[in-house]
């Protein structure tokens, strides 16, 4: 099956508008409404908000900056319907703030390269949407909105400033607001005169420059007055009304503070000249060139295709939108003026030349054949009998193979050419039809190509059909030549062949409460839907074979993430046993624990409040118990209250330990305790949960409905979750099989470091000795903080853990936490050594791989921007070592999969958690179990320290782990 029924439009163009834009009611013509955009803030707040799951076309451009753009746009137009608006940008030239004050903007990090390589692009998306592009050498898009929004003020407007810079509040006043766009699931906010008095805490909107002058700011290198932060900038400005009456009144002031305030008062007098905005600028406000206009299609049509926007390409410009025509390929990582950045890493995929786009089934010659007699069905069976390789396709009534009904099959053997064959509603007639092609699945000599075959193979299953022989996967086979991209059928074939498939929404209509069943789509239109379906999974075969040779993975794919498929198409076919007797009585006793815990928070807050909302939560442990006089806050003005600002609360207050406590009952609950029951399959009576292959780049596995990956194990009350997975019955047990420390032995392994390689073969406490090392204490001296300490280390060095990190992380000095950091280098300098091989490798090389040659490609490795440069590498590291571990426990699946099959055991394997395998089996296989299955993962990899597998054996899981 290659997509879902419900996302796809059709294919006839009958919009040249782009109507979304103006559906709402007409604006009074009385109103003046202008929108002053800041450009440069808006697209580095969507570049960096993409930042970890960045969006990226087929050839591995970075969108992310400019698909942000254009959604806040979009929502402005849509939503806020001004009737003027421009977008503002800062220019290269130096302003007079730099010649005021040299280090100005000094310390700013250079700009990524994909994010430089999207600015023209955004230029040229305000153009086509006829929006005026301001600029002015000389000055700041602050200076150019601030003379603007008082001009147009004087002329009758309303203005809205759109920007998240919090500078703009001096700006404000009854017909200027500041206007921050909708973000991370919060609405848009407007701030006015009173939200920002509020906000700042001062009678005036003219002191929030006066409190900059104080606070400085780093992100531009205005130094204000050093140890004076945001809140005592705030009260001195309450008391002194004025930098300037600040300095004259310093000898009402006390010790340090007044020592900083008559030392470096001039400094803040600096500070708040640069933090103000010009309203000087020599630029007049244009009413008609700022007047808003209807988009042009032609300009942004193409620039969309090229920027593979479809589902915005499709909400901008309706239905009929496809990816017609693209430009130049925007593969290469480019800087603000189109060259090419030296060293940026190219992936394989960016290195295939698609031909051109534009081809569908209409204009594409191919031949598609109905095998709708029995007599033409056999015929077909023969056929592909005869072929040492066939694709093939199921057409069915849903997305979930476990509930889903068969529609028909299409199968393909060469380009353009392809048969559909269709089945009967009726379940006894439709296997009559499937027995034909029967044999010919169940042919081992015979390779089967697909797209997501396990859907497939698992509907297939359903009626009496094992598939068997090789597999190639499209989906997979694309994974591992570009795993940070998509890999849907839809879109491979665009970007790889140059075809738009038919929309299945042509067949069935939109998505909707009317939309149709393939059931009654008329069988000629579904013969070219279905057999389209495998033909061209077949043509990406033909692509991708050379692409997985190209990219080293070819090994990789046959022997490992292909085989996989038949492994977890039977863990899910098979499912789990859930007690949900079990479930309901936790049920109930999380229910009475989370309702004492909340009147504990109650009785030690003084004040009934919602615990689930942050603003009242924030408010209470911020405002009402004071217990962080340096709280942070959100963009929205909340106090934020994470688990991770919790968590470094904890130690200092018990309501936080309880708040903490609450939360997680809360989410156990909901997420886990009352939602398994609800996933149970209607006909097996056992949740099947669906293992996701693509997705995780690393190479890991993960899991839906439910979510096994998230089951918590770390906490008593999340391991009792796993008591209510249980046995098929009394004559089974759970048997589980968990690697221990499989991460810290492979950094052991691949870096080569005797110490730790020592500590492994010898059999000992890894994080004890790891202790030992670097407190220079014998192994028994070692203190059970020095060993929490050094496990801290141990793992957090595989993710790149920085001093800081892992001072937050065991609530210890940034200083003692660089010392144990140091020290532990000097112990096992070969992993320093590791650590920069890889680093510069993937430097070299734009990649890294793990021991079987999965890559992973670090588009930023090599950035100039120090943030962005250090993600990629912390992955850099990680990836490797989290590849390595997700390699050996597939390889491991793979072989002990095929034993049971070879040996006709009655046990299945059913779980796998990230390290752990989880199986049901007899009570008189045990013991045979037990032996295969250590045998297989201990023997997965070749490695140079010994592996160690934990197996337990229980009536339910958690007795079992």
């Amino acid at each position: 099956m290659r997509r879902c029924v419900y996302c796809h439009a059709h294919k006839s163009r009958k919009k040249t508008t782009i109507s979304l834009i103006f559906v709402s009611a007409p604006i009074d013509s009385g109103v003046k409404k202008l929108f002053l955009l800041d450009g440069m803030a808006l697209i580095y707040r969507a570049y960096f908000a993409l930042s970890k799951t960045p969006r990226l076309t087929s050839a591995g451009f970075n969108t992310s900056a400019i698909f942000g753009f254009i959604n806040t746009l979009l929502e402005v137009l849509k939503n806020q319907q001004p009737t003027h608006i421009a977008v503002v940008f800062d220019t290269m030239a130096p302003t007079n703030r730099h010649a005021e004050f040299e280090q100005y903007k000094a310390n700013r990090q250079a700009i990524p390269e994909d994010l430089a390589a999207a600015i023209p692009y955004v230029y040229q998306i305000v153009e086509g949407f006829n929006i005026p592009l301001i600029t002015l050498d000389g000055y700041e898009a602050d200076d150019i909105i601030g003379t603007l929004a008082k001009q147009a003020e004087q002329q009758g407007f309303t203005v809205y400033c759109m920007t998240p810079d919090k500078d703009f509040g001096q700006l404000v006043s009854d017909r200027i607001f500041i206007y921050k766009p909708a973000r991370m699931g919060n609405g848009a906010e407007i701030l006015g005169v009173k939200e920002i008095l509020a906000k700042w805490e001062v009678t005036d909107v003219r002191q929030v420059i006066d409190i900059l002058g104080l606070w400085g700011d780093s992100v531009d290198n205005i130094p204000g007055i050093p140890g004076i932060g945001e809140k005592t900038a705030k009260e001195l400005i309450q008391r002194f009304g004025s930098v300037e009456n600040l300095l004259a009144n310093a000898d009402q002031l006390k010790g340090k503070q007044r020592e900083k305030v008559e030392i470096f008062g001039e400094q803040g007098l600096i500070s708040k000249k640069l933090a103000t905005i010009q309203l000087d600028v020599p630029i007049t406000l244009d009413e008609e060139r700022l007047a808003l206009r209807e988009p042009n299609p032609e300009v942004l049509e193409p620039l969309f295709a090229e920027l593979e926007f479809r589902t915005l390409g499709k909400r901008v410009f309706g239905e009929g939108f496809n990816v017609l025509e693209t430009k130049a390929s925007v593969g290469a990582q480019m800087d603000l003026f189109g060259n090419a950045v030296e060293g940026a890493e190219t992936p394989v995929a960016a290195t295939y030349e698609p031909p051109p786009v534009g081809k569908h089934i209409h204009n594409t010659p191919h031949e598609y054949f109905l095998a709708d007699t029995t007599e033409k069905q056999h015929e077909l069976a023969a056929l592909l009998a005869e072929q040492p390789s066939f694709c093939f396709d199921t057409e069915t009534t849903g997305t979930d193979a476990n509930t889903a009904d068969m529609v028909g099959l299409s199968f393909a053997i060469e380009p353009g050419k392809a048969w559909y064959v269709p089945t009967p509603p009726d379940r006894e007639a439709c296997l009559g039809v499937l027995s034909s092609f029967k044999p010919v699945f169940e042919n081992e000599a015979i390779e089967k190509v697909g797209q997501n075959t396990k859907f497939d193979i698992l509907l297939l299953a359903r009626y009496g059909i094992t598939v068997k022989g090789a597999l190639f996967d499209t989906m997979l086979a694309h994974y591992l030549i570009d795993p940070d991209t998509r890999h849907g059928m839809d879109l491979l074939a665009e970007n790889y062949l140059g075809y738009t498939p038919v929309p299945i929404t042509d067949l069935i209509g939109p998505k909707g409460k009317n939309q149709g069943n393939m059931q009654d789509v008329d069988l000629e239109a579904i013969k070219e839907y279905a057999a389209e379906d495998a033909d061209i999974t077949l043509q990406l075969k033909k692509v991708f074979e050379p692409l997985l040779e190209k990219a080293e993975a070819a090994d990789l794919a046959r022997k490992v993430e292909f085989p996989l498929v038949y492994v977890l198409a039977g863990m899910e076919q098979t499912g789990v046993n859930i007690d949900v007797p079990v479930l309901r009585q936790l049920s109930e006793t999380l229910q009475r624990d989370s309702a004492a815990i909340e009147k504990t928070i109650y009785e030690k807050a003084g004040v009934r409040f919602n615990i689930a909302s942050p603003k009242q939560l924030g408010e209470v442990l911020f405002e009402k118990l004071k217990l962080d006089p340096k709280a942070k806050k959100t963009k929205t003005g909340q106090y934020k209250t994470g688990e991770d600002v919790l968590l470094a609360l904890a130690s200092k207050s018990d309501i936080v330990k309880d708040i903490l406590e609450f939360r997680q009952l809360q989410k156990l609950k909901s997420t886990y305790v009352d939602a398994l029951p609800a996933l149970l399959n209607p006909v097996t009576g056992r949740v099947h949960t669906s293992y996701n292959q693509a997705v995780a780049a690393t190479g890991r596995l993960s899991s839906t409905n439910p979510n096994l990956q998230n089951i918590p194990i770390r906490t008593e009350r999340g391991r009792e979750i796993r008591k209510a997975f249980i046995p098929r019955d009394d004559e089974h047990v759970i048997l589980s099989a968990d690697y221990s420390q499989i991460e810290l032995r492979l950094v052991a392994h691949m870096s080569g470091d005797e110490g730790m390689l020592e500590a492994f073969s010898k059999g000992l406490d890894v994080h004890r000795a790891t202790a030992a090392k670097v407190y220079g204490v014998p192994l028994e001296a070692v203190t059970a903080e020095q060993r929490r300490n050094a496990k801290a280390v141990n793992f957090g060095i595989i993710y790149g853990q920085s001093a800081f990190g892992l001072s937050q992380n065991l609530g210890i000095p940034r200083t003692e936490a660089a010392q144990i950091i140091d020290q532990y280098f000097t112990q096992y300098p070969g992993i320093k050594r590791y650590m920069n091989d890889t680093i510069n490798f993937a430097k070299e090389h734009g990649y890294v791989e793990t021991l079987l040659k999965r890559r992973r490609y670090l588009r930023d490795i090599n950035s100039a921007n120090q943030t962005v440069r250090g993600f990629a590498e912390r992955n850099a590291i990680n990836a490797p070592i989290q590849g390595s571990a997700a390699d050996m426990i597939k390889v491991a699946m793979i072989g002990i999969y095929e034993e049971i099959n070879q040996k006709r055991l009655r046990g299945k394997m059913t779980m796998q958690v990230h390290d752990e395998l989880v199986f049901d089996v007899p009570l008189e296989e045990v013991a045979e179990f037990r032996e295969l299955v250590e045998r297989h993962m201990k023997n997965a990899l070749t490695m140079a320290v010994p592996i160690v597998v934990e197996l337990g054996e229980g009536r339910n899981w958690l007795e079992a782990h």
